[in-house]
């Protein structure tokens, strides 16, 4: 298994307090493809700075360290298309951590 960042922006559109419920949602997404949470990095609700659609205009982001296969990664991305709460996702090989390089 390989470990993996996953930067997801939440819809929030008229929906600020069920962000934890996004984020449970995604962790469970995660597990139930073979994966395994390390870090889950609530960050902000930021503006974007070019306005795709009028309809999202900002959103919440989050940071997720997982381990997980690369089968499972494309699972998750055909999964997070169609997710509502999901606007943008992007999954990206996460360094090895620094307790784990320590012990090689």
């Amino acid at each position: 298994m390989k470990r993996y960042e996953g930067l997801f922006v939440l819809n929030t559109a008229g929906k600020e307090d069920s962000i934890k419920d996004a984020i449970d949602k995604i962790s469970n997404e995660i597990s139930s493809t073979g994966g395994k949470v390390e870090t889950v990095q609530k960050m902000d609700k930021k503006s974007f700075s070019r306005v795709a659609d009028k309809k999202f205009s900002s959103g919440f982001y989050v940071n997720i360290v997982f381990e997980n296969t690369p089968a499972g990664v494309n699972q998750l991305r055909n999964r997070f298309v169609n997710n509502e709460e999901v606007f943008r996702v992007m999954f990206t090989e996460a360094p090895v951590a620094k307790e784990a390089a320590a012990t090689k």
